[in-house]
């Protein structure tokens, strides 16, 4: 341990791994961030990545990133610029450089920047440090060098080796931030564990990375603490780490339990969504049944026919895999059946940027059918609330026998945030519109309905007495036999959609965070971005504004009172990662509304400090 005295407190910082696909530095982050949270700090992640399968090493466009925010006390997000980046090699630092403040300090592999690598890189001269104009606190550290002398008798050849060369520089980084090694070296052995040998040449080069930084004090004056202070007593409970994309998964397991139906998904592998149909075959004990289908037409209609025969139906996929769905989305529809179809958004349009993040597949969430197709659209508004989403999802399909699209997106999906297990008791039951024996007497027919919910009644095939058939002909509203009626054709129409509106009844009013009742410019968001838009509003209070945020996690139908809420105030801005598309949504639905905008398509999380100074000059307009 450092001496005392030398330790500097801070209320948070944020660490930036960064490297070559093949370096490990998602590793080294993933269990720096899952260390804090165990210390009980706060944690936001970003995990940052090419698309390229592996580009050519030491190359720019081969660069692999890891950005984790740990916090005293609560955060929102991964932080705009790093306290701390870990450059392995020459691209990794020129690639960001951009996330450096003047105080940030750098971590570099000085063997690995020779003048063969800052050629690789694209460098025109043998000093990277100057030709980028970096004035920061640099600690070359010769961290390939020293593996190979740590581990020169472990048996392990020159390759593996190299491979072990992220722990020293996680063990540098634990020293720096005065974290315990107990937990990282748990979860190295738990990680290799059918490879001991490899779990234990990393847990010594671990150690070796911390022990430089202890024994040499690696030329920084300070070395850095980041206590956990929240004490509320609600806030206690037990955490783990947790991803977008797993507490998707384990939304979904909670709702079928809720509801005491079995889970099926039916999924074809699509970056950044394929996480969920992984954590979901592993819980095969908890009776979910998952197929991998050969494409995802078939994803989407295994869902269905799981839906038809009384299963919980999903489906999960990305922005191209909902173009290929639409249609059987669309027989879900007019089939009125519960199905869940997870869009975890990536930039695009076609293939586009399939590691980069996004909000561009609303307006086809909410839209992109054939026909009058209403549905119901959720969006996640973090990691961890992608737990509540997914129940909620589930929970309004099997309720309202509707399809559900919930949208999250690649920086909520792949980062991760210390989540507070929660119980099942305390979330609200799940009761599917099943038939009743009562309705054989009344002439029960596949599309009888409730009448305050307009809901038809769910039959499950094999229920006595109520055998039917479904399809994706119209449907006569009495009788519910095939009809090509123009009149019957537009009660049902406008049924279905009256089915959908009527859902807004039941869900949570729009609630306006911040100066709610005087607030001089009220920021709205949707979905993934709340985490930045919470911070930008937070910040600018601080700073004497009159500010308040309405974010959206329900998008069709919208809460009851949201235009009531909209119009309490003068200067609106809506701010989104596409060119508008919620913003024309809300223009659409309540008529009048006066909004201002500000959109980016970057595939890079918004940046708190750009917001703060383009919503200030909003105000001062």
């Amino acid at each position: 341990m450092a001496d005392e005295k030398l330790v500097k407190e801070l209320e948070d910082v944020v660490i930036r791994f960064s490297g070559d696909s093949g370096d490990g530095m998602q590793l080294a982050g993933n269990i720096f961030s899952t260390v804090s949270a165990v210390l009980g700090n706060d944690i936001s992640t970003f995990p940052d990545y090419p698309a390229e399968i592996r580009a050519p090493q030491g190359t720019i466009s081969g660069v692999s990133g890891y950005q984790v925010h740990i916090g005293a006390h609560k955060v929102f997000t991964s932080g705009d610029k790093c306290h701390v980046l870990v450059a392995m090699n020459p691209a990794a630092l020129k690639v960001n450089t951009k996330h450096l403040t003047p105080r940030s300090i750098i971590i570099t592999d000085s063997d690995s920047f020779t003048k063969k690598d800052l050629e690789k890189a694209l460098y025109t001269t043998d000093d990277a440090i100057k030709e980028l104009g970096i004035n920061n606190p640099v600690l070359a550290v010769p961290i390939s060098s020293m593996c190979k002398e740590s581990l020169k008798d472990s048996g392990l050849d020159n390759k593996s080796m190299l491979r072990c060369k992220n722990m020293f520089a996680l063990g540098l980084v634990c020293w720096l931030f005065n974290r315990p090694l107990e937990h990282a070296e748990h979860m190295l052995r738990e990680k290799f564990a059918k490879k001991p040998e490899i779990a234990e040449a990393n847990i010594k080069v671990l150690n070796d990375g911390y022990n430089y930084g202890h024994n040499t004090h690696a030329s920084v004056p300070n070395t850095y603490r980041v206590e956990a202070h929240d004490h509320d007593q609600n806030l206690k409970g037990v955490y783990r780490d947790v991803s977008g994309n797993m507490a998707t998964a384990y939304g979904l397991v909670a709702a079928a339990e809720k509801a005491g139906l079995q889970l099926y998904l039916g999924s074809y592998p699509i970056t950044p969504a394929t996480d969920i149909l992984h954590e979901l075959s592993k819980l095969k004990n908890l009776g979910v049944v998952t197929v991998q289908c050969e494409d995802e037409i078939s994803g989407c209609c295994n869902a269905i026919g799981a839906s038809f025969a009384g299963s919980l139906g999903v489906t999960s996929t990305s922005g191209p895999g909902i173009c290929l769905k639409s249609e059987a989305i669309n027989l879900a529809v007019i089939a009125e059946l519960p199905l869940v179809v997870v869009d975890v958004q990536r930039g695009g349009p076609s293939t586009g940027m399939p590691t980069k993040s996004e909000q561009t597949d609303l307006l086809q969430a909410v839209f992109g059918r054939n026909g009058e197709s209403p549905l119901v659209v959720i969006a996640a508004t973090s990691p961890t609330n992608c737990f509540d989403s997914a129940y909620m999802a589930c929970k309004i399909a099997l309720e309202h026998m509707t399809p559900v699209i919930l949208l999250t997106d690649g920086y909520i999906a792949n980062g991760s945030a210390s989540w507070k297990i929660p119980s099942l008791a305390d979330y609200p039951e799940i009761k599917p519109n099943y038939v009743t024996k009562d309705l054989l007497e009344k002439g029960w027919k596949p599309y009888f309905r409730n009448e305050e919910t307009m809901v038809r009644y769910w039959a499950v095939p094999g229920t006595e007495g109520f055998m039917h058939r479904l399809g994706g002909l119209e449907k006569d509203y009495n009788t519910s036999v095939i009809s090509t009626d123009s009149t019957n054709h537009q009660k049902m129409t406008v049924t279905r959609q009256e089915k959908i509106n009527r859902i807004a009844a039941s869900l949570p009013p729009l609630e306006v965070l911040g100066d709610k009742d005087d607030a001089d410019l009220l920021i709205v968001g949707w979905g993934g971005t709340f985490g930045h838009l919470y911070d930008t509003m937070q910040q600018m209070r601080q700073n004497g504004k009159k500010v308040a945020l309405a974010h959206f996690q329900y998008i069709n139908p919208f809460p009851a009172n949201t235009a009531e809420v909209l119009r309490r105030y003068k200067k609106i801005v809506v701010a989104e990662q596409n060119m508008g598309q919620f913003a024309g949504l809300l223009r659409m639905r309540i008529p009048g509304i006066e909004l201002q905008q500000f959109n980016r398509v970057k595939g890079q999380p918004f940046n708190v400090l750009r917001l703060i100074e383009i919503f200030t000059k909003m105000m001062e307009e």
